[in-house]
């Protein structure tokens, strides 16, 4: 079986000693009920469950995978069901949910190392409760208070699941043309027909009842996303009393048969008439949709990061194990044939790659989360302003990069195996096709580079930018550490924002700029974005005693080495521009096809 041991250590140096989380809730009343002592304990137990419950099932869910019936019926894998209810009664899905409707109340800055431990344990299982996290965040954005009475206590209690249908057959990143129809019935409801595909948890056997979020068009409504509303349709109907009553007009066509998450079933979505209700406003259902989507795409995050972190711990823990040929500098272990891999710089250059990935990426994730905190608990109206132009900034890295980066770092650990990799012993294929989904769904990352350039750049002229520029500026000026990552740093800044203009100046002259260069713009901030974790980690650790200090500054002077350049490659391939790209007739790509 694969080995998980959560890194509660580094998880507790993010909350204390970099981002000071305390002093950060204590100085906010709506988040004073949150202190250290409470944290631990969630976090030891969830370490607990993920270690002891999730991680045995994630092989043989994967193996098993989630099965499709007929008539509907779609079971999870054998041990799913006993392990959700367990995750479910211990209250894990209301975690972060409001204590208006039975939520608990904790900041995303501890959910999120919640589902760090869940999604490194089995990607499969964590997207079940996920869904019906996101689903909840929706609801209380912009549910009546009725319908917020009537589902989120049961959503937050695991007894009813949440999904998303957003996509169909011939719409997908553009949901404007969407096909699905909602037709009044003449009193309070809707009819909601249409297909949804690639729904994830559309149908399984966790919970009594799935709550669907559908987007759907009225008869009259606008033309475009202009014209999307948003309605709740349950799969069972909800009687006056809160109880079940008949069965929705709905149900799962088929499941798909994916590469990897083969435990989590992912639906094709058939709503024929079926009973509705819209939420919030007519022609606002992407605005509704929308405001969860900075929570889940910064969840998809950390699909990666647990990706990342599975794949390293077992890599590690074979280059440890594993005797090949002799050390370059001397041997090392004259008593066997041969010393361990570890011991090659090639081997610890792949290792260390992704230790990097796994230790950025965890406080990038936190410190968007702390930004997600802010704009939503502050009561101070211009800092969460400040936190919500800084959420929609950073939110494409998080989602893009992170799982971009994730993917290579899981594939470097499959590689430490050599042929053993590949082969499903190991377990190290499951871990790099499970991991892959995470660049897809949620918005491909080709759409996230979009956003980020398209949107947060060049809409308001780098407004945001500048913004985060002063901030990590301002930060490297107040440094006591002496490290190279803090010149590292102020480099790398002064590099995105020279970038920057060329690329606004060239996208008035160059229709295809953006969607040309965006993917290596939005890497190119990503790596800027992990200098400043980096800084950030080094001023923390800086003044404190022991290894596990010194090696946060080693790896920072690793990242700053061998990791870092990478910066100065994607900017010079987003100053090449589009012009290579775009320069190729189209019978070009005709060849051979036809």
């Amino acid at each position: 079986m694969a080995v998980y041991n959560p890194p509660l250590d580094d998880m507790r140096f993010m909350l204390n000693d970099v981002f000071n989380v305390e002093t950060f809730w204590q100085s906010n009343e709506k988040l004073a009920h949150v202190d250290m002592d409470t944290v631990n304990m969630i976090l030891e137990e969830m370490a607990k469950l993920a270690k002891n419950v999730l991680l045995p099932l994630n092989r043989s869910g994967d193996e098993e995978g989630a099965q499709y019936h007929g008539d509907g019926v779609v079971t999870t894998p054998s041990g799913f069901k006993e392990a959700f209810e367990q995750y479910a009664e211990s209250g894990w899905i209301g975690l972060g949910g409001d204590p208006e409707y039975g939520g608990q109340g904790f900041p995303k800055m501890v959910t999120m190392l919640a589902e760090e431990m869940v999604f490194t344990a089995n990607q499969s299982f964590a997207l079940y409760p996920n869904l019906s996290v996101g689903a909840t965040l929706c609801l209380l954005a912009s549910a009546s208070e009725e319908q917020k009475q009537t589902y989120l206590e049961k959503m937050y209690a695991g007894e009813w699941a949440g999904t998303m249908c957003l996509t169909e057959p011939h719409a997908g990143t553009d949901l404007g043309i969407i096909k699905t129809k909602a037709v009044p019935n003449g009193d309070d409801s809707y009819a909601i027909s249409g297909t949804k595909i690639f729904i994830t948890g559309g149908e399984h056997d966790l919970t009594d009842n799935i709550i669907h979020l559908v987007l759907a068009k009225t008869p009259d409504a606008p033309a475009g996303s202009k014209g999307i509303s948003l309605f709740l349709v349950p799969k069972f109907l909800v009687n006056a009393d809160g109880s079940l009553g008949a069965r929705n007009t709905l149900a799962a066509g088929s499941i798909e048969h994916k590469m990897g998450i083969k435990g989590s079933a992912t639906c094709v979505m058939n709503f024929d008439g079926a009973k509705g209700w819209l939420v919030g406003a007519e022609n606002t259902g992407l605005a509704s949709m929308f405001v969860m989507m900075n929570y889940e795409r910064v969840t998809m995050g950390l699909q990666g990061l647990g990706g990342t972190e599975l794949a390293y711990q077992n890599a590690a823990a074979y280059a440890l194990d594993r005797g090949q040929g002799r050390s370059d500098t001397q041997i090392q272990s004259p008593e066997k044939p041969a010393d361990s891999i570890i011991h090659h710089a090639d081997v610890r250059r792949m290792l260390l790659n992704a230790r990097v990935n796994a230790e950025a990426s965890r406080c990038f994730a936190m410190y968007v989360a702390k930004q997600l905190d802010e704009s939503k608990f502050s009561v101070d109206a211009d800092n969460a302003q400040a936190a919500e132009a800084r959420v929609a900034l950073l939110t494409p890295i998080a989602k893009a990069f992170l799982t971009d980066k994730a993917l290579e770092a899981t594939i470097d650990c499959q590689q430490v195996f050599g042929g053993h990799g590949y082969v499903r012993e190991w377990g190290m294929e499951q871990i790099v096709r499970d991991t892959r989904i995470a660049q897809i769904y949620e918005g491909a990352n080709g759409i996230q580079a979009l956003d980020l350039l398209g949107r947060k750049i060049a809409r308001n002229q780098g407004k945001y930018l500048q913004n985060f520029l002063a901030e990590i500026r301002d930060f490297v000026a107040n440094m006591l550490a002496n490290h190279e990552i803090k010149q590292a740093t102020l480099d790398a800044a002064a590099t995105i924002e020279e970038l920057t203009t060329t690329v606004l100046a060239n996208i008035s002259t160059r229709k295809s700029e953006i969607n040309g260069c965006a993917v290596d713009y939005l890497h190119a901030m990503g790596y800027l974005c992990y200098a400043f974790m980096f800084a950030m980690m080094v001023e923390a650790a800086h003044d404190k005693e022991g290894a596990f200090y010194s090696n946060k500054l080693k790896l920072a002077t690793y990242f700053v080495g061998r990791i870092l350049p990478r910066l100065h490659a994607h900017a010079d391939m987003v100053k090449t521009g589009s012009d290579p790209i775009m320069d190729f007739d189209l019978s070009y790509f005709s060849e051979n096809v036809s």
